[in-house]
Parts: structure tokens; sequence; C-alpha cells
């Protein structure tokens, strides 16, 4: 394979992949408590314990993939304009 073939197979095929995860899984765990809900903090002896909700996901754990996002807003915009 040429490497200007490769070049363009790459991209797409990884566009490809990503969109089709959005499609299977359109929610993905929050980036900033890893899907835990609430920030991890430890007590005096060293465990951890749970500690205030996570403020990006208010607790719900999951958040929406960008992916998802682009196609719900362009889907949004093609219903609003075909109306």
């Amino acid at each position: 394979m040429s490497p200007t073939a490769l070049a363009i197979a790459f991209p797409l095929i990884v566009t490809l992949c990503y969109a089709g995860l959005c499609v299977i899984s359109p929610f993905g765990n929050c980036r900033k408590c890893r899907g835990f809900g609430y920030a991890l903090k430890t007590d005096r002896r060293g465990r951890l314990r749970p500690g205030k909700t996570c403020r990006r996901c208010h607790g719900d754990r999951k958040r929406i993939r960008v992916g998802r996002h682009l196609f719900n807003v362009a889907a949004r915009l093609h219903r609003d304009g075909t109306r």
C-alpha cells in the first residue's frame, strides 16, 4: 500500500470507528470523576471515601460523547430547517 493511500485510509478508518462507537454507545464515562459520580478523597487512615458530588456530571456518572453531540445538533438543525 502506498504512503499516500495509507495517509488517506487511516484517518477515514479511525473516523468510521468513532462514528460506530457513538452509535452503539452514545454516552461515555465522565472525564472528571472517571465515572464514579463523586470525587474520591482519603480519610486520616488513607482509606478512600466518597467526596463531593461531581460538578461536571452532577453525579450522573455519564456524559454525551462529542461525536454524538455533533450528530444531535446536525439532526436538530435539519429537522428545524425542513419544517
